[in-house]
């Protein structure tokens, strides 16, 4: 009689199991390394910063003759009417501090060169908290003058304070480049100092009067300095732990900000499946006949004439904002209804003069734009610069045919050295792996 085979004591677990718990782990492991030891997606939260900062600053700029009426002393919508609606919700701006017309002016031009400051990417983390001090101030002083693109403005200008935004594609990323350079820039100790004396005189004085804000600006400021100390004088293992701690609140707000524009298209597309007009593929006609939003009204009266054209144009909307959030399981399909997306907002800003909601828009989508595009893209922005500069009077120049030292982005190079490995967050959510050269397509190669 053959011997039995030998069965698992009770207390040793199956074999498979055993395999599936190791790779669990393995898995659970290459997680948390990932979104640890670097920031994810840098040139999409570059590019996003870029959007949301040329936004504002063009918003800011062409309405300039007009700032007292919308935001001043001379808006319809009194200092008084904003001040006991302010009461009422606890929002936050500094144009009520004072009703002088000085006080306006100043907040409102510090606006625009927070504004440049953020796109250009000087001491971004500062001019990222200036740059929503801006908009907050603006956006609820006067809450009647919006156009939606000012909540997409309004929510991304928190989001970008606690991003690492200026990796890439910034005056802060080009000075670190240099051979030589300091991790603690100097530069930053007065930037620093000049906004601690700002905020402690907000605080003395009593304007600055809501708790979470103080808590908030005094965080802000406090971890600003800590970071300058770390990185001066113990740059060993504090740096690499503030820097893990920096990476987990970047990466944790890419994806806060990856899913509210999930929920921005969603909730526009589910909200318009209920809506009749749209039931029908009818509802494009009536904006199309609006005056108001009529800038070209010969090309808005040929659209609205066909009615299949207001039929493809209602029901593709709805399709494209219902089957956004799904498209990201898959990268040809979200490239495909990004394209779609981008030249919808861009006909919504020629056929309804709403550049500045179509702008907002279109940067807000740019998170999700794939990291071989964008290196494309700021290559060749990067080689336009340079040509550029060569033309200039005492511009330098460089050998025919080949990029010159002039020709280098704000990360240093002509082509763009990311971050040790760069993210890609081409399918919605970051890859762990910079896109190699003979991944990209033949348009995304270095030239």
């Amino acid at each position: 009689m053959s011997a039995a085979s030998p069965q698992p004591s009770a207390g040793q677990p199956a074999a498979p199991l055993k395999g599936l718990g190791a790779r669990f782990d393995a898995a659970l492991a290459r997680g948390v390394h990932t979104i640890t030891r670097r920031p994810l997606g840098p040139y999409q939260t570059a590019i996003v910063r870029i959007g949301f900062a040329f936004t504002w600053l063009v918003f800011l700029l062409r309405e300039w003759p007009n700032r007292h009426e919308l935001y001043g002393p001379g808006s319809p919508w009194s200092f008084e009417l904003a001040t006991r609606f302010v009461e009422g919700n606890d929002a936050f701006t500094v144009l009520l501090w004072s009703d002088a017309t000085v006080w306006f002016e100043c907040v409102y031009h510090l606006g625009i060169a927070a504004c440049v400051a953020l796109l250009l990417g000087w001491h971004t983390r500062a001019s990222s908290v200036l740059f929503m001090i801006g908009v907050l101030a603006m956006q609820n002083r006067s809450v009647f003058m919006g156009d939606g693109g000012d909540n997409v403005i309004h929510l991304m200008a928190l989001y970008l304070t606690l991003t690492r935004c200026g990796q890439v594609w910034s005056l802060d990323a080009r000075r670190r480049a240099r051979p030589g350079a300091h991790p603690a820039d100097p530069g930053g100790i007065a930037v620093w100092a000049v906004l601690g004396l700002a905020l402690a005189l907000s605080i003395v004085t009593g304007k600055l009067d809501s708790p979470v804000w103080t808590a908030f600006f005094a965080g802000m400021w406090l971890v600003h300095g800590y970071w300058w100390l770390v990185s001066r004088y113990a740059p060993a293992e504090p740096r690499v732990v503030s820097d893990v701690l920096a990476n987990l609140v970047h990466n944790a707000t890419l994806l806060v900000i990856m899913v509210q524009v999930c929920f921005i298209y969603s909730c526009a597309g589910w909200y318009k499946i209920q809506g009749s007009r749209w039931q029908d593929g009818t509802a494009v006609y009536y904006p199309l006949n609006l005056d108001y939003f009529s800038p070209w009204p010969e090309i808005a009266d040929r659209l609205a004439a066909s009615g299949l054209i207001i039929m493809v144009l209602s029901y593709g909307t709805v399709l494209v904002q219902v089957a956004f959030p799904f498209a990201l399981l898959n990268r040809k399909a979200k490239n495909v209804l990004l394209v779609i997306m981008v030249s919808e907002h861009l006909g919504i800003a020629a056929l309804m003069g709403l550049p500045a909601f179509s702008m907002a828009m279109i940067a807000m989508d740019s998170v999700f734009l794939p990291t071989a595009f964008l290196l494309w893209l700021g290559a060749r922005c990067s080689g336009l610069s340079g040509r550029l500069r060569r033309l200039l009077p005492g511009g330098r120049g460089s050998s025919a045919g080949g990029a010159g030292e002039d020709d280098e982005d704000a990360a240093g190079t002509a082509w763009p050295p990311a971050p040790a490995g760069a993210a890609d967050t081409d399918t919605g959510a970051a890859d762990t792996d910079t896109v190699p050269p003979q991944r990209r397509p033949a348009w995304a190669r270095k030239p």
